[in-house]
């Protein structure tokens, strides 16, 4: 019998992961805020649902994927009523990257409802999820990872197994950290780079191949040089990572200085017009009144 799978929210991320789910061979049923955003980026092979509790019913896994936040996770699964709809063998698979606090919020409201919980936020961008080879961070009760894993292994290319639920969200939350000053120092020198006359495509063969230049500065580097910007993971999305990680750094008595910097960054860059581009275009807040509308080789 085939199993279903229900997948709540089909944004750039999540509508490549429902339909890599239905190449797999299951069942996939989706919701999405807007339907008519859902039906154009998904196959016949995916049916739409109009509320978020009707994909549910009868599901062998619930897969909270790609939603926004943590709130947005929370309102659709508190006010779309689909903990009720859940079947009681049901698995909820909670990949979205919603933070530490909101992780034990829904672990507490899965065990309310007496279903099993597994978190597990996903690492990728668009273009790993349309090619199923998203890494995902898993945690949660063992007895699920037999039932959990074929799932996983439809959207991505590993699967880290972390222990209890939560881990792989604080995970997440680390690696998150890491990828956010990158992305940030990344943005400052190939300004600096311009300003300064340097060639920023100089830089990047310096680092290239070496210990110094991981392939993601390649890729964002190029990206800032050319002004190339299509939305891969959309910067006023990606505005949530340093704010989730401000909130569970301080919550540990740190002081993320550098995730506050970068926080900063995305804000200006927003505000300047370029919420919807690609991350990279944090580069924007390092260029207040330089003309940025070619790059510099």
């Amino acid at each position: 019998m085939t199993s279903v799978v229900a997948v709540l929210g089909t944004g750039i991320m999540a509508a490549p992961t429902a339909l890599n789910l239905a190449h797999a061979g299951f069942q996939v049923r989706a919701w999405n805020r807007t339907a008519d955003k859902a039906r154009v980026r998904l196959s016949a092979e995916v049916e739409v649902c109009a509320e978020p509790s009707h994909p549910v019913a009868g599901a062998d896994a619930v897969v909270t994927t790609m939603l926004s936040d943590g709130a947005a996770v929370e309102s659709v699964m508190r006010d779309g009523k689909a903990p009720s709809a859940m079947e009681d063998s049901a698995r909820w698979l909670q990949t979205s990257a919603i933070g530490i606090a909101a992780t034990e919020r829904c672990s507490k409201a899965a065990a309310e409802r007496g279903v099993a919980f597994v978190d597990a936020p996903v690492l990728g961008t668009k273009q790993p999820a349309e090619a199923g080879e998203l890494s995902v961070m898993a945690s949660g009760p063992d007895e699920c990872r037999a039932t959990a894993q074929p799932y996983f292994d439809a959207i991505g290319s590993k699967t880290l197994w972390l222990g209890e639920a939560g881990a792989g969200s604080r995970l997440k939350l680390v690696v998150n950290n890491w990828l956010l000053a990158l992305v940030g120092g990344l943005a400052e020198t190939v300004a600096l780079a311009e300003s300064v006359g340097v060639l920023p495509q100089q830089f990047l063969d310096v680092i290239d191949g070496g210990p110094l230049g991981p392939a993601y500065a390649q890729l964002q580097g190029k990206a800032m040089i050319q002004r190339s910007f299509e939305a891969a993971f959309p910067l006023v999305h990606a505005r949530k990572d340093p704010a989730l990680v401000i909130e569970a750094a301080e919550a540990n008595g740190l002081e993320p200085r550098v995730a506050k910097a970068v926080r900063d960054q995305f804000d200006i860059s927003i505000d300047a017009g370029h919420g919807d581009e690609d991350m990279a275009a944090a580069y924007y807040a390092s260029t207040s009144g330089r003309d940025t509308t070619k790059g510099a080789g």
